[in-house]
C-alpha cells in the first residue's frame, strides 16, 4: 500500500467516525436513538435499506463466491422484486399503522407475549451472526493491507462502529449509511472498470475466459434439491426477502423513521431495487478476477488458491494489482459496506431490547435517563459478543455459505409466524403455537439430521437453504389448520402491546 492509499482509508475512517458522532446532541432521547424522531428524508432512509443489504459479505463474499464457482448467488437478488412489492403493498402500511418502535409487537398483539419473546430472541441470534460474519469479512481486507492480526483487526473495527452507532444513534446510522453506499457503489464501479481493461488482450478476454469456464451460469435447473440450483436459491431469496422485509427491525425501524407512509414505500422500493444492480456488479468482479488471474495478468499466491480462501482473493487484488489511491478507495469501500451493516445491527439490536425486554417485562415507566442507559448498556454487550463471533468465524470455508446457512437456521421460525399473524385473520394463539412447534422439528431434523444420521434418514439430504422455506411453511401451514379448528378465546385487542 503507498501513502495516499493509507491517507485514503484513514481520512475516511476518521471522517465517517466523526460525522456519525457529531448526532450525539440530537440524540438525547430515545425515540431520537430508535427513530430518529422520524424526520429523516426518503432518499436517506432509501440509501439506508439499500446499505443495509450491501455488507461485507456482498463485497467479498459474492466476488469470492463468483470466482470460485458461478453467478449463482444473483439468483437471490432476483428474489428481491416479490419481496419489496409485497413490502409496498402490506408490510409499511401495516408497521406505520401499528406505530411502535418493536417489529414484534404485532406478533403479540396476535398471539401473546410468547410469540414476541421467541421471534425477538431468533432476531438477536441472527444479527449476531451477522455482526461476526460481517467484521470477519472486513478484517479479511484489513489483513491484506497491513499484515496485522485478524483478531486485532475484529475488535478495533468492532468498538470503532459501537462509538460512533452509540453515539448517534439511528439518525447517524442512516446517514452514514447513505455516505457508505455511494461510496461502496463508486469503489466497486472503479474496480470493474480497471478490470476490464487490465486484461492482456482487451475487455473481450475477460468474457470469453468467464465464458469459457461457466462464470456467467445462475446455476442449474434441474429438480435436485440437495444443491443450490437455480429453484433452490430463487426459494430461498423469496422466504429471505420476505422476512427481511416483513419482520426484520433494521427495516421496520426505517419505515417508521421515514416522514410519511408515502416516502416510507417509496424507501423501502428504491433500497431493495437498488441492490440488484449492485450485486451483479460484484459478482462481475469475481468473474473478472477469475479471467485476470487465469489470463496470467497476474499471479496468485499459493495459499490464496485453496478454495478455503476464495473470500481473500479480492483483498490481495485490491493491494497487490490497484493503483495508488483506487486501493485506498476499494479498502474504504469494503469498510463502508461493513461499517453500514454492523452500525444498523447494534442500533435495532439495542431497540429489540428496551422494547421487548427492558420496557415489557421489567420497568415499562423508564425515565428518560434510564432508557438511554439501556440503550447504551445493551449496544455494548450486543458489540462484545458480535466480535467474539467475528474471531470465531476466521476457519469457515466460506463466509456466504456459512452465513446464509445460519441464517436459514436461526431465523427459520420468525417469517411463519409473521405471515400467518398478518394474512390470516382467523389465526389464533393455539395454532401459531401448535405451528410453531411443528415448524421447530421441521428445522431441527433437516439441520441437526445431516450431522446426526448423515443421508440415512428421509428429508435430511435437503439443502440447507430450504430449512427456512419448510420451517415457514410447516408454521403456516399447521398453524392455519389448527386456528380453524380450535376456535379462539382470545381477542387481539385483549392482548396488550408496549
Amino acid at each position: 500500500m503507498q501513502l495516499l492509499d493509507l491517507l485514503v482509508f484513514f481520512v475516511y475512517m476518521l471522517g465517517i467516525t466523526v460525522y456519525g458522532g457529531s448526532f450525539y446532541r440530537k440524540n438525547k432521547t430515545a425515540s431520537a436513538f430508535t427513530l430518529g424522531n422520524s424526520s429523516i428524508p426518503a432518499w436517506v432512509v432509501g440509501m439506508s435499506i439499500f446499505a443495509t443489504f450491501v455488507s461485507s459479505i456482498s463485497f467479498l463474499a459474492l466476488p469470492g463466491n463468483a470466482f470460485l464457482t458461478n453467478w449463482n448467488a444473483f439468483v437471490f437478488s432476483l428474489s428481491i422484486p416479490v419481496a419489496s412489492v409485497v413490502a409496498v403493498l402490506f408490510f409499511v402500511p401495516l408497521y406505520r399503522r401499528i406505530n411502535s418502535p418493536s417489529a414484534y409487537a404485532f406478533l403479540e398483539q396476535r398471539f401473546g407475549p410468547w410469540a414476541r419473546v421467541y421471534v425477538s430472541t431468533c432476531y438477536l441470534l441472527t444479527q449476531l451472526m451477522r455482526i461476526g460474519t460481517i467484521l470477519y469479512l472486513m478484517a479479511i481486507a484489513l489483513n491484506a493491507v497491513f499484515g496485522w492480526s485478524i483478531i486485532t483487526i475484529i475488535v478495533v473495527t468492532g468498538v470503532v462502529v459501537a462509538v460512533y452507532s452509540l453515539l448517534g444513534g439511528l439518525q447517524a446510522v442512516v446517514w452514514t449509511d447513505a455516505i457508505q453506499g455511494i461510496i461502496l457503489i463508486g469503489g466497486a464501479l472503479a474496480c470493474a472498470v480497471y478490470l476490464l481493461f487490465a486484461m492482456p488482450e482487451g475487455p473481450s478476454q475477460l468474457f470469453s475466459i468467464a465464458a469459457a469456464n461457466d462464470k456467467f451460469s445462475l446455476g442449474s435447473f434441474s429438480a435436485n434439491l440437495s444443491e443450490p440450483t437455480f429453484w433452490v436459491v430463487l426459494v430461498y431469496g423469496i422466504f429471505i426477502n420476505l422476512q427481511n422485509y416483513g419482520i426484520d427491525q433494521n427495516y421496520v425501524q426505517r419505515y417508521l423513521a421515514s416522514r410519511t407512509d408515502r416516502e416510507a414505500k417509496r424507501s423501502a422500493l428504491f433500497g431493495g431495487l437498488l441492490y440488484i444492480p449492485v450485486s451483479l456488479l460484484f459478482l462481475f468482479i469475481g468473474s473478472g478476477l477469475f479471467a485476470f488471474y487465469t489470463s496470467a495478468a497476474g499471479e496468485l499466491p499459493a495459499e490464496l488458491q485453496d478454495a478455503t480462501r476464495s473470500d481473500r482473493i479480492f483483498p490481495y487484488f485490491i493491494v497487490h494489482e490497484l493503483p495508488a489511491g483506487l486501493s485506498g478507495l476499494l479498502i474504504a469501500s469494503v469498510f463502508a459496506a461493513g461499517m453500514s451493516t454492523i452500525s444498523t445491527s447494534f442500533n435495532s439490536s439495542a431497540t429489540v431490547f428496551l422494547t421487548d425486554y427492558y420496557q415489557r417485562y421489567i420497568n415499562a415507566n423508564a425515565s428518560e435517563r434510564t432508557t438511554m442507559r439501556v440503550l447504551y448498556g445493551a449496544s455494548l454487550v450486543i458489540s462484545i459478543l458480535g466480535i467474539a463471533i467475528g474471531i470465531a468465524m476466521i476457519n469457515v470455508k466460506s463466509a456466504l455459505d456459512a452465513w446464509w446457512q445460519l441464517a436459514s437456521i436461526f431465523s427459520g421460525g420468525m417469517l411463519g409466524l409473521f405471515l400467518l399473524a398478518a394474512f390470516v385473520r382467523t389465526s389464533n394463539a393455539t395454532g401459531a403455537l401448535v405451528g410453531m412447534i411443528a415448524g421447530l422439528i421441521v428445522i431441527l431434523w433437516l439441520s441437526a439430521g445431516p450431522l446426526l444420521f448423515g443421508d440415512a434418514l428421509p428429508g435430511i439430504h435437503l439443502h440447507s437453504y430450504l430449512t427456512i422455506v419448510l420451517g415457514t411453511s410447516v408454521i403456516f401451514l399447521v398453524g392455519f389448520l389448527i386456528s380453524t379448528w380450535v376456535p379462539s378465546r382470545l381477542k387481539s385487542a385483549d392482548v396488550p402491546v408496549k
